[in-house]
């Protein structure tokens, strides 16, 4: 698939950002469970200052019998958080079924998740879905969550179902990627990737998941300051009025009075960083230059050891060698690697890195 070809001329955010320069936040509970708990935690939330009611009604959980969600049940405690509060309310559709059924209660926005993401056929059947509202003049609005697999070109490829279905109205959201075994992060971030993601899709809004990232509460603030650091829009965060209590992803929920503390630290900022900019930007430039400059050397160095490689395969071929000397290779990743901690280098970053540029050499080897 080629991203740069396509075009998303007419993509806007699905949510306007605030006047104040602010970001973006987005909250509520994981699951609705209960009339009290929906309003409860809304009215929190309102006073907090969010403007955007996230809720989920159709829970897809991994194993069977955990809670799914109450479904249709409640999307008129939705209504009601609206109508008591002003907040814009979204939920998450996993099926056509669900997009219909939340459009036809008035919900504002809707969201894909990480696990409807990952499949092109779904993704296309919602957005055939979304078609049939767009043309009766209805506003459909998504945000699309990354697939839970490191892949961009699914993410971007959801993305391109909607708009060319019709949905001019997208966002994207960060919520990390399934990693297997013990780690730190619930979803480690791999930031690189909503990196990619912007790279390729221009212009597009992209939200954080501090929640589902990090898998717990003490983690939602580091990450979303991280988050926020890095150029991202905004936040989506989950809060429930008794975490301990949720029946769904109660580890990483917080209050909506956890919330506004950590929203009040968040905007705080060191004195210093008005009086200063001018110098900041200014030495940051200079940074840059400088970063310019190696990359260009770093280029120069791989055309260099490219041109070898192929003198290489010239070699080999008229010696009638193997191409691949296996040997050679795991002793150059071996002492590479060794050498990678004194360097102030990650081993995982120098074996990556080693293992592209000798998949590049492989392929300049091989007879033209």
């Amino acid at each position: 698939m080629s991203n740069n070809d396509i075009d998303f001329g007419e993509l806007r955010p699905a949510l306007e950002a605030p006047a104040d320069g602010s970001p973006i936040i987005i909250a509520g509970p994981c699951g609705a469970e209960s009339r009290e708990q929906v309003i409860e935690t809304a009215a929190g939330l309102a006073e907090a200052g969010v403007r955007v009611f996230r809720c989920g009604l159709w829970k897809p959980r991994t194993m069977p019998g955990c809670f799914e969600g109450v479904g249709e049940a409640g999307l008129p405690w939705l209504r009601e958080v609206r109508e008591q509060t002003g907040m814009l309310i979204a939920t998450e559709v996993a099926t056509p079924a669900h997009l219909r059924t939340a459009l036809d209660a008035g919900t504002d926005l809707l969201w894909l998740g990480a696990r409807t993401t990952v499949n092109p056929f779904l993704v296309q059947e919602i957005a055939d879905a979304a078609t049939e509202y767009i043309k009766r003049g209805a506003r459909v609005r998504f945000l699309v969550k990354n697939p839970v697999n490191p892949d961009v070109d699914l993410w971007i490829g959801a993305i391109q179902r909607l708009y060319n279905a019709g949905v001019r109205e997208i966002s994207a959201v960060h919520r990390g990627f399934s990693a297997y075994g013990a780690k730190k992060y619930r979803n480690p971030p791999q930031w690189p990737v909503p990196i990619e993601l912007g790279r390729h899709v221009k212009g597009i809004q992209i939200i954080c998941d501090p929640s589902h990232i990090g898998g717990s509460r003490e983690l939602v603030e580091p990450l979303a300051r991280e988050a926020l650091r890095m150029g991202f829009a905004g936040l989506i965060i989950e809060c429930h009025r008794d975490p301990e209590k949720a029946l769904s992803d109660a580890r990483q929920q917080l209050t909506p009075s956890d919330l506004a503390a950590m929203l009040r630290r968040l905007s705080a900022a060191p004195s210093s960083a008005t009086t200063d900019s001018d110098a900041a930007s200014a030495e940051l430039a200079a940074l840059r230059e400088r970063i310019d400059a190696v990359d260009d050397s770093i280029m120069e160095l791989l055309s260099r050891r490219m041109e070898i490689a192929r003198a290489i395969g010239s070699l080999k071929e008229s010696r009638n060698m193997p191409l691949l000397q296996r040997a050679r290779y795991d002793s150059l990743i071996t002492s590479r690697v060794n050498s990678a901690e004194a360097l102030g280098l990650s081993d995982a970053f120098v074996r990556k890195f080693l293992e592209t540029v000798h998949e590049e050499s492989l392929r300049q080897q091989l007879p033209k």
